[in-house]
């Protein structure tokens, strides 16, 4: 029999059952041992630690952890206590295992209770999840493996930081070290950026190669539409973009001695301008083109495109580097022509020549023409008859020789009718220019200390400085490695409606050759066609697609009271029709900048055009030939083709090309073109 507690408890709301030798099952959960045994007397509870340490946590003669129980009387106090203490648990267990054999099987509520038994630790004991029996053993290993994991990832994430942050600080600490050692780190130290960046970007999202005004045009219509675009120019020329004109005609009549250094002049109406589009401080560095926030235009001076490769968009400069693009734009220009007996010629000859095209041709020969006594101009064309004018203003101050000569009849024969190019040839005589017209060379060749040229009817001319200009060849090398088309008949690249020639690849200025809608397949050298192709083209490079279809016009001066401007086809091979009134004080170069405020004309156009070109019958007579010597004062002269105007010269006329673009524009014929250039205002004083 088992030894039964002699306190009695309470039976609890709970069905209880009893046990043989008083243990009890019952759905009520006991209380802590740690309770239990704060209730019992102090004197029963030092027994019961000392039988549970004697029977229970001891090593009896049965062997550890099992009870030893002393044979005596059960149930009395007169025993010993530890014996009493062992002997009551072994009983509470045999009892226990006897009653799950023969009881029914426990709801899983049930908990067997024994006042006898020590409870386990509470760190041990779980209550499980709510409704349902278990342990959150599962739960804690879950909890703790997420908590590790997390640990270590962050560990790792630190530590690689930590290396790369060292390695950064190392690279930089290197590279300031080394910058300190140098000559040229030590002076610029204090304008350096922190990381040092290559001279040329390997890439940029549109690059435009060449500098000059078709160029600068792009680049400003690049910029207009998009504000943060990154443009890069590359240009074989050693200056910033800058308007050639000036160069022909306004700088020359300056009074600054220091002229080549400044590159500032007056314009006709006195104001004074720079001849570059921009100052340094427009343009970006192009190293620091990739990163600066907003973007900008930068210039690669003096460096040349030598090899394209188009379908990897991607091209190389002159020393080896590569840039790559997006969008690409051909603005190579051209170059002057020379003269095959020139060519020909020793080196001697060659030293004292100027093709004149670039702003150091300016400086060279201002600089010549203060030191030698003669100078030739050989080319009757535009460029020609204004830098034979330019330099005749000097002879008469100089005592300089100037001698023109050309293989047409007058100046800018093959521009203007016989007699208006008769009439200029006077002209530029007047300005102190020794004309000679049908003059072929045939040879050059130095004799003593000055040069000998020898033409085709056995003349010769003396002199000591050569200045060819006698047209432009377009820069077209570019056209083999891209496999670009040129064009057989005007030369240049050739490029549809919208100026492009490829895919990603746009031309515009002198090199492009292009259709013209109303005149057929063209090839213009003229600023304004750069000024307006080249921003047609920035425009087409950001998406806008739109046509070429401007005409555009160009100037010439012959100093400050002889001007006229130009549209459409002027050829002197085509039939003409001139109608001309006397002049006033305001038809000259001069008063027209005054009036447009700038000295160059072609800045102030625009692609506007007339709104329309009334004409109403009129019994006036057909205009008539002007006749030999009569003053040309004023007028307009229509070039006809097939009885349509394809051509106007407007002479002394200025800012009427709205009128002259919209008359080519319509490609109607006219029966009386008196009637028509009554809307050029030309008989109003």
């Amino acid at each position: 029999m088992g030894v039964e507690s002699s306190r009695r408890r309470r039976p609890g709301p709970e069905a209880e059952e009893r046990l043989p030798g008083g243990g009890c099952v019952t759905g009520r959960r006991r209380r802590s041992g740690r309770n239990m045994a704060a209730a019992a007397p102090p004197q029963r509870r030092r027994r019961r630690r000392a039988g549970a340490r004697e029977g229970v946590g001891g090593r009896g003669q049965w062997g550890a952890g099992r009870p030893r129980v002393r044979r005596g009387g059960g149930g009395g106090r007169s025993g010993s206590g530890r014996g009493e203490a062992g002997g009551a648990m072994l009983c509470c267990r045999l009892a226990a295992l006897g009653a799950r054999r023969r009881l029914r099987p426990l709801g899983p509520a049930a908990v067997l209770q024994c006042h006898h038994l020590r409870y386990p630790s509470r760190s041990l004991m779980s209550s499980g999840v709510p409704g349902k029996a278990g342990s959150n053993l599962l739960f804690y290993l879950i909890v703790g493996g997420t908590v590790t994991g997390a640990g270590a990832y962050v560990y790792k994430t630190l530590r690689e930081n930590k290396e790369r942050f060292t390695s950064r600080v190392t690279t930089i600490t290197a590279r300031s070290q080394e910058n300190a050692s140098s000559p040229s780190g030590a002076a610029s130290r204090g304008s350096a950026a922190p990381e040092a960046h290559p001279e040329v970007p390997s890439h940029v999202p549109f690059l435009l190669i060449g500098g000059g005004t078709a160029a600068f045009a792009a680049a400003r219509s690049i910029r207009a539409r998009d504000p943060g675009a990154r443009v890069l120019i590359v240009s074989e020329d050693p200056a910033l973009p800058y308007m050639r004109p000036p160069l022909s005609k306004e700088l020359w009549f300056s009074d600054d001695p220091n002229v080549t250094e400044t590159l500032r002049f007056k314009q006709w109406n006195g104001k004074e301008r720079s001849i570059y589009f921009q100052p340094p401080s427009f343009y970006v560095p192009a190293r620091d083109l990739p990163f600066v926030e907003n973007g900008g235009v930068a210039v690669l001076c003096g460096k040349k495109v030598v090899h394209m490769d188009v379908r990897g968009n991607m091209v190389k400069l002159s020393d080896g580097t590569q840039i790559s693009y997006d969008k690409c734009l051909i603005a190579t220009g051209g170059s002057p022509r020379n003269l095959p007996a020139i060519e020909r010629a020793g080196k001697e000859v060659q030293q004292r020549l100027t093709l004149f095209r670039k702003v150091e041709d300016f400086k060279s020969l201002e600089k010549i023409s203060r030191q030698v006594k003669s100078i030739t101009v050989i080319g009757g064309g535009f460029l020609g008859s204004e830098l034979a004018c330019a330099l005749g203003r000097r002879a008469r101050t100089r005592g300089l020789e100037v001698i023109q000569l050309f293989p047409e009849n007058g100046n800018m024969g093959k521009v203007l009718p016989e007699y208006l190019s008769n009439w200029t040839t006077e002209k530029v005589r007047r300005e102190g220019v020794n004309v000679m017209p049908n003059a072929v060379v045939k040879s050059v060749s130095v004799s003593g200390n000055r040069l000998m040229i020898k033409l085709k009817d056995g003349r010769k001319v003396e002199t000591d400085h050569i200045v060819a200009a006698v047209g432009l060849e377009p820069n077209v090398e570019l056209a083999k490695s891209a496999g670009l088309e040129v064009d057989s008949d005007f030369g240049g690249f050739r490029v549809n409606a919208e100026l492009q020639a490829r895919s990603n690849i746009w031309v515009a200025g002198d090199a492009a050759c292009f259709y013209d809608i109303k005149l057929g397949r063209r090839r213009v050298e003229h600023h304004d066609h750069a000024v307006v192709s080249g921003r047609l083209a920035g425009e087409n490079m950001t998406g806008a697609a739109k046509p070429y279809w401007h005409q555009s016009m160009f100037w010439s001066d012959l100093g400050p009271d002889v001007g006229y401007e130009a549209i459409g086809l002027v050829d002197s091979t085509l039939p003409t029709v001139g109608v001309f009134a006397k002049a006033t004080a305001k038809d000259t170069p001069k008063s027209a900048t005054e009036q447009s405020g700038t000295g160059i004309r072609s800045e102030s156009e625009t692609e506007a055009e007339a709104s329309e070109v009334p004409t109403s019958p009129s019994a006036s007579p057909m205009p008539h030939v002007p006749k030999q010597g009569e003053d040309y004062g004023k007028g307009v002269v229509f070039y006809l083709r097939d009885k349509v105007v394809v051509g106007i010269v407007l002479w002394n006329i200025f800012n009427r090309m709205p009128i002259a673009r919209k008359i080519i524009k319509d490609g109607e014929e006219h029966a009386d073109l008196n009637e028509v250039a009554k809307l050029f205002n030309i008989h109003e004083d």
